[in-house]
């Protein structure tokens, strides 16, 4: 059944009265967000609470062995400069296997972005130089995506 223009301005004048009625009521009108959240309106400096199980969900992944890694310490995170803004990050250190030996153990600065890892980058000896390191035994124990 066709609508007629009629009906169609009489809906758009009751919506426009339906906003002019919120806007006067004295609260603030906001348009539902339908679960949408606005990254540019995030806290980028959120803390990461999980950051421990972050970063092993990302090296389970990332490393071509991940059984067997040796000498795993992290640091909780703190505020580093990234340029002219700051960002929690976490210092990771470990020993991990590649084609069968391992290669050495190397120090990992993992960043994050609003409470999640954002990134797994070389860490320099100024970034994680000072870093106070705690064993990371879960890292120890990965075993290979798909294994219980």
């Amino acid at each position: 059944m066709p609508v007629s223009r009629q009906s169609q301005r009489a809906w758009v004048a009751l919506c426009g009265m339906a906003l002019a009625l919120a806007a006067c009521s004295g609260g603030e009108f906001k348009l539902p967000s339908f679960g949408s959240a606005d990254p540019y309106k995030q806290d980028p400096n959120v803390f990461p609470a999980s950051y421990r199980q972050e970063v092993l969900v990302f090296l389970r992944a990332q490393l071509e062995d991940p059984t067997n890694v040796r000498g795993a310490f992290i640091a909780e995170p703190v505020l580093k400069p990234f340029g002219a803004e700051s960002r929690y990050a976490a210092c990771v250190r470990y020993n991990a296997r590649s084609e069968g030996q391992y290669i050495g153990s190397k120090d990992r600065l993992a960043v994050f972005y609003s409470g999640q890892l954002n990134q797994l980058i070389n860490a320099t000896p100024e970034q994680c130089g000072t870093a106070a390191y705690q064993p990371f035994p879960e890292l120890e124990s990965l075993k290979r995506p798909g294994t219980s």
